[in-house]
């Protein structure tokens, strides 16, 4: 992942703004440690930090068209570059980027080609004929983006909160599948795929359709000039995922690389459940297994940096980003860059714990409409942030566009019978007492007398524990502003339910959590039993490989 930051129509041009946009874009050098670039034109500032991926000699941003006349900086991957490039034949491309095809398609279309883009990419594109711009955000947003206005009347774009927080009157997450256009001063929605209007599909499912799909967008990502690996949890979507790209890896540009064998890694706490099912995995695919731990204090002992990082004080997103935190500085140690990840499939398959009690097909799925909708401030923001945080890019296959439209497109009642081996989420599956252990450690920090008064003290997103009261704490310290505060997302929860899904269960209403196991009555370990860290999960009766 990169780092963007710009400021347009900005009404001081000084030598001092620059160095003010410069030191503001340093707060995101960790997304982008390889290359930093700057552009500055009539009140104009694009700025870039780059993680180098995809063309890593030549590809340093912002990037332009032939006569720079088009200048943008870009956060993310093209995976379709370079069909894209052979529909371009009379431009001149000067780099290998996968992100220079945007210049050259805005020449020809205009602002009409963002539906053209297959990959994950957040984007800032100035015209200097005019000096009007444009920004967007991919269909799901997997890439973070922010927007932000200044007293000054200028517009500022951020790939983190920390990259605008402190110079924008108002801002907000910039919404996914949208492109502003300074023409407009607005927003509209380029992305607009058939279920997201929530009518209930009636397709059959086609598990041949459905694999090529999978498949596809699983190949696509191999996509790199460095070295990768797979997130790997041993949980049934981690494990599709790396079982594709090992069998796929050899042939590719990648592997004559960097060698044929997948690499792999996990994290836990020692005996976590996690652990012991990656490295099943890991060798039945024979790939090349990094196992890592952390103990409980190792977590708690990261967690403002990792508030600081995700820019988020959501409970279930604090609690799974931490090892996910962790684990990425020591991906980072072996040298590898880029890695795939299995985030999505919950929410377009119904695979959370709690969609075992949907009434109907219909409100089954008309929550993975819901869930698909704000997945990016959660699991999209979890893994792009944490990895991020230590130069790592996370690729996720599960939101490909168009594994998405085949998914969704199927009749749900197909998804509500599926054979499985108990979900578990990933900040239960490291471990069970890590949860156990954010809530005695919050326990020491926030008194009874502090959450009698929580609701005067935050009135908006109120705590409803002394857990979720730590986490407001810590976020407000780094961003206090009432922006920041509404750009987290609220309401009650079971299991990483929306609040509407709340209604299946009457029981759920009196045990809010995120946890997997507040799902009571489906989860085979719910908070009742006593946990210990060596419990392991149930396993699917199968044997074999994937």
């Amino acid at each position: 992942m990169c780092g963007i930051l710009a400021v347009l129509g900005c009404s001081d041009d000084s030598q001092t703004k620059r160095a003010r946009v410069l030191e503001l874009s340093r707060r995101l050098k960790h997304r982008g440690p390889d290359w930093s670039g700057l552009y500055q034109r009539d009140g104009c500032f694009i700025a870039h930090q780059r993680l180098a991926i995809v063309d890593p000699a030549s590809g340093d941003q912002p990037l332009y068209n032939e006569d720079k006349t088009i200048v943008v900086a870009v956060n993310g991957e093209i995976y379709n570059h370079e069909d894209l490039r052979s529909h371009l034949p009379r431009h001149k491309f000067k780099t290998g980027s996968d992100c220079e095809v945007i210049a050259h398609l805005y020449e020809e279309y205009g602002e009409n080609f963002v539906n053209m883009l297959d990959g994950m990419f957040s984007f800032v594109l100035l015209d200097t004929h005019d000096n009007s711009f444009i920004s967007a955000r991919d269909a799901i947003g997997i890439t973070p983006l922010y927007i932000g206005w200044a007293l000054d009347g200028s517009v500022w774009v951020s790939s983190e909160l920390k990259g605008l927080n402190d110079e924008c009157e108002h801002f907000e997450v910039f919404p996914p599948g949208h492109l502003f256009s300074s023409k407009t001063g607005g927003f509209k929605r380029w992305y607009n795929p058939p279920w997201f209007n929530e009518t209930i599909p009636s397709a059959p499912y086609d598990p041949i359709a459905l694999r090529h799909a999978l498949e596809s967008a699983v190949i696509k990502r191999l996509m790199t000039d460095v070295p990768f690996g797979v997130l790997l949890s041993g949980g049934l979507d981690s494990s599709l995922v790396a079982s594709i790209a090992a069998r796929h890896l050899s042939g590719t540009k990648a592997a004559k690389l960097w060698g044929a064998q997948l690499h792999s890694f996990s994290v836990g706490l020692e005996g976590s459940p996690d652990l012991k099912a990656a490295a099943e995995v890991a060798d039945c695919l024979g790939t090349v297994h990094h196992e890592f731990h952390f103990s409980v204090q190792d977590g708690i002992d990261a967690i403002e940096d990792v508030i600081y990082h995700i820019e988020t004080y959501d409970v279930t997103t604090v609690r799974a980003s931490t090892p996910m935190f962790l684990m990425a500085r020591k991906i980072k140690s072996l040298g590898v860059k880029m890695v795939i990840s299995g985030e999505g499939a919950d929410e377009i398959f119904g695979g959370y714990l709690y969609f075992h009690k949907a009434p109907n097909k219909e409100e089954f799925h008309r929550e993975t409409c819901r869930k698909i909708k704000a997945i990016h401030l959660y699991d999209c923001l979890r893994a792009n942030k944490s990895t991020s945080a230590w130069g790592v890019e996370a690729r996720v296959p599960f939101l490909d566009k168009e594994f998405i439209n085949v998914v969704m497109s199927i009749d749900p009642e197909m998804k509500m019978h599926i054979l499985y081996r108990q979900k578990e989420q990933f900040s239960d599956g490291v471990g069970y007492s890590w949860i156990d252990g954010l809530k005695d450690h919050a326990e020491l920090h926030v008194t009874d007398k502090m959450m009698l008064n929580a609701s005067h003290i935050y009135p908006h997103n109120t705590p409803q524990t002394k857990e979720a009261y730590y986490y407001r704490m810590t976020f407000e310290q780094f961003f206090p502003q009432n922006s920041a505060i509404l750009t987290v997302p609220g309401g009650a929860s079971v299991a990483c339910s929306t609040a509407k899904a709340i209604e299946w269960d009457a029981a759920w209403s009196n045990h809010l959590d995120p946890s997997g196991r507040a799902a009571l009555g489906v989860h085979d370990s719910a908070y009742e039993v006593n946990h210990r860290p060596e419990l392991q999960r149930s396993r699917d009766s199968g044997s074999g490989c994937f």
